[in-house]
């Protein structure tokens, strides 16, 4: 059975803004890679896997594009990926009732407040999974070739989101100390965990998560293999 095929066999709650694994993971992707208005949301990702988990938990319509971007830190440097992106509300309406999006009259009713800031305090018990979506929505993992380490950050234009993220990983149960929050040369804002921390922070964030299905299969495959190349990493002569 392929990713895909694998990834929709996941338990969906009833109330997408429920204290739930499933909804943690949805709303981190959302606020990493998404956009919420009163009448619609979209959300994008790379993994086809996780758009049909994604698509599972709140319903709504994917559409597959190939893109081009300029990579985060260097926007010197472009690279072309797939997009899967998902649909809900708006003109699709795949996915509302006679109450509204997601069954709620508007956007004020999702776990966002007046200003865009997300509220995840129904999902306090689920911040893995949150974490999770988060990193998938607007991380990068990567092997540092000049150190034979493992790098994990957090790259978003929203600076008051990556704060909330830096506070979910400071409450997580491995130690995981950060960088600062700089700007990007994009204008946007990122940090890092701590390349000694970034293999224990990693393991934790994608342990038993086969269990409920909620990841994305190709991050967590990048996330071994960066692992497995910095065990193997010999630096020679510095």
């Amino acid at each position: 059975m392929s990713d895909a095929e694998s990834a929709i066999e996941i338990e969906v709650p009833s109330d997408p803004l429920a204290g739930h694994a499933a909804t943690a993971y949805f709303w981190g992707h959302v606020a990493g890679s998404g956009d919420v208005s009163d009448d619609g949301i979209e959300v994008v990702t790379n993994d086809e896997a996780s758009a049909e988990v994604l698509a599972a938990i709140s319903g709504g319509d994917l559409e597959h594009d190939t893109t081009s971007r300029d990579y985060a830190h260097d926007t010197s440097i472009t690279r072309t990926e797939d997009e899967y992106t998902l649909s809900i509300g708006g003109d699709e309406g795949a996915s509302t009732d006679d109450a509204g999006l997601l069954g709620r009259s508007g956007a004020l009713g999702l776990p966002v407040d007046g200003r865009g800031n997300y509220r995840f305090g129904a999902f306090a018990s689920y911040d893995r999974e949150l974490l999770r979506g988060l990193l998938e929505g607007c991380g990068t993992i990567c092997f540092k070739s000049s150190s034979g380490t493992v790098g994990i950050s957090f790259v978003h234009d929203d600076r008051e989101l990556l704060e909330l993220a830096r506070d979910l990983i400071a409450e997580c149960p491995v130690t995981a100390p950060m960088g600062d929050l700089s700007e990007t040369s994009s204008g946007g804002y990122w940090f890092g965990v701590d390349d000694d921390a970034a293999p224990a922070f990693g393991a934790w964030l994608y342990e038993n998560c086969e269990e409920t299905g909620l990841f994305a299969p190709s991050r967590r495959r990048k996330l071994e293999r960066s692992l497995e190349q910095a065990s193997a990493y010999d630096g020679g002569e510095t």
